[in-house]
């Protein structure tokens, strides 16, 4: 006999999983989401689905942490995922201030080559010697 029979609430995390899964690979077809950043996404959700499939590896991962109450493993867990989706998308926010900021540099010193090019001064007013 099953230990672990297949109950409602069961069936339900398996459908919520595969949704946010297909929903996932949608947004990344219509480019709505890049690759990159969705690879941390897809384990994230293949780590529920496997937990929705095999209920029994939430009662050993408990075991093998050494927590007596099976759902606080659950949660830990989710904590763990929250926790690595804000590390990696510090790290990616850290990487786009920094190109922002080459950015700026650079068009900065675009318009001010253009400025000069076309004659001007940085603050706007012409030369003197055009002006005579």
């Amino acid at each position: 006999m099953n230990p672990y029979p297949v109950t409602t609430i069961q069936i339900l995390a398996i459908v919520v999983s595969f949704l946010l899964l297909l929903g996932l690979f949608l947004l990344i077809r219509k480019k709505k989401l890049r690759e990159e950043y969705s690879l941390l996404w897809i384990a994230i959700f293949s780590v529920f689905l496997f937990f929705s499939l095999f209920r029994g590896s939430i009662d050993y991962l408990s075991r093998w942490l050494g927590i007596h109450y099976q759902p606080a493993a659950l949660f830990l867990i989710l904590i763990a995922c929250l926790f690595l989706l804000s590390f990696h998308f510090s790290i990616i926010i850290s990487e786009l201030k920094t190109k922002i900021n080459k950015l700026v540099t650079t068009v900065a010193l675009l318009e001010e080559k253009l400025e000069h090019a076309a004659g001007n001064t940085p603050s706007g007013e012409k030369k003197k010697s055009e002006e005579s």
